[in-house]
């Protein structure tokens, strides 16, 4: 991927990474990703904002080579996670006149991450700006968007926000700049789900502070540059908004057909009620997905077979990573089949205590469902009908 200026004097140099599918040996990435890393030229001084991640360390010496920059003054690192900070020492080694300029928890995180000396570190404030010569980086510290140090950088003259993290995605593409936003909405979405989402409440502070600037471009270190701001930034506010829509997740796993029926059946029921229903089968579906469909869910129905007594370990990986991601759900409900009995019904309340939901009547069904079971599930269902009418989502 060749430097690309997405503005006088301020060159993309950061690395694509086509092939990688999985990230933090965690996260899925159907997309790939980028690590995104800007020049940016004053008249007096020269600042890289962000590094890329040490697998891609020679794409960027490579392009910072295509642009013909000779000194690097600063080295603004907006955030101590390797992706975006561990070609810096490779930086050093090159340009060692140069800085690193963060704050102070990113620098001890830095320290101890990549074992940086002191003596090469220079920290700011928040609202501290530096001048370039022309160009006038600000820093605004963003916590917990998504790790403590966060923090963005805002270029005066040129109105662009390098906003780390926040308000980035998952996505590798041939050119910086947007082009197609309906796929960078659907991975925006994603990533905000997998990344974002349980810091809703620090973001909304955030988004309300970033209204206050001019801004042209908006520069992530993940995905693409944002030429109109205003569509990345009013999906956010709705994202960390409270509404919900009139949507129920159900994530299910089913061993020998039980289970799978009683969701089959609650779907129906739902759909019969004018309810969008999203069923989602963990043994097959990306964690992911399921992430981005829980970021609109009112309600969520975990649906699992007893296995020794408990729940199917597939259901109970759903319902840490649903409690770890803490979405605003409304609503919860547990159904499944047993043969002997069992504590499954515990098992996943206690995994879903960050949930700050309201608990509908669980429906179990002892071995293969029965028309009592059925019409248990034809009431669950009228119950989350009343309840998405009840706020609003369902006529």
């Amino acid at each position: 991927m060749a430097a690309m200026e997405i503005k006088k004097n301020i060159t993309w140099v950061g690395a694509l990474d086509w092939d990688r599918r999985l990230f933090d040996e965690l996260i899925p990435l159907p997309d790939g990703t980028s690590y995104n890393a800007y020049l940016v030229r004053g008249g007096d001084k020269i600042a890289l904002i962000d590094t890329v991640d040490p697998g891609k360390t020679e794409e960027l010496l490579e392009n910072l080579q295509e642009t013909g920059v000779t000194r690097i003054d600063y080295i603004v690192s907006q955030h101590a996670e390797q992706d975006h900070s561990g070609s810096i020492g490779a930086i050093l080694e090159i340009f060692p006149q140069a800085v690193v300029l963060t704050n102070e928890k990113c620098k001890a995180m830095l320290m101890d991450l990549l074992l940086l000396p002191e003596n090469k570190f220079q920290t700011v404030s928040d609202g501290q700006t530096l001048d370039l010569g022309g160009k006038t980086l600000e820093f605004i510290f963003a916590p917990w968007v998504h790790w403590p140090e966060t923090m963005l950088t805002y270029l005066r003259e040129d109105k662009i926000l390098f906003s780390c993290d926040f308000l980035g995605a998952h996505l590798a593409q041939s050119r910086p700049l947007l082009t197609d936003e309906k796929r960078t909405y659907q991975a925006a979405k994603r990533y905000f789900a997998e990344i974002m989402m349980p810091f809703r409440p620090q973001i909304r502070k955030h988004l309300e502070r970033l209204s206050g600037l001019a801004l042209d471009l908006i520069a992530p270190s993940h995905g693409v540059v944002y030429p109109r701001p205003v569509f990345i930034l009013d999906a956010y506010r709705d994202w960390v908004s409270e509404r919900t829509e009139n949507l129920v997740l159900i994530p299910f796993v089913s061993m020998h057909g039980s289970t799978r029926e009683m969701v089959e059946h609650l779907s129906g029921a739902l759909i019969r009620q004018n309810i969008t229903v999203i069923p989602c089968n963990m043994i097959h579906t990306d964690i992911g997905e399921l992430a981005k469909e829980l970021v609109d869910a009112s309600t969520v129905v975990m649906a699992s077979p007893t296995v020794l007594g408990g729940v199917h370990p597939a259901i109970a990986h759903t319902a840490f990573l649903a409690n770890a991601l803490r979405p605003k759900l409304k609503f919860a409900s547990i159904i499944g089949s047993y043969g002997w009995g069992g504590r499954m019904v515990e098992n996943l309340l206690a995994s879903l205590g960050n949930l700050k939901v309201e608990l509908l009547d669980p429906v179990l069904a002892k071995g293969c469902p029965s028309e009592k079971d059925f019409q248990a599930l034809d009431a669950l269902a009228a119950a989350i009908a009343a309840k998405h009418r009840g706020i609003g989502v369902l006529p």
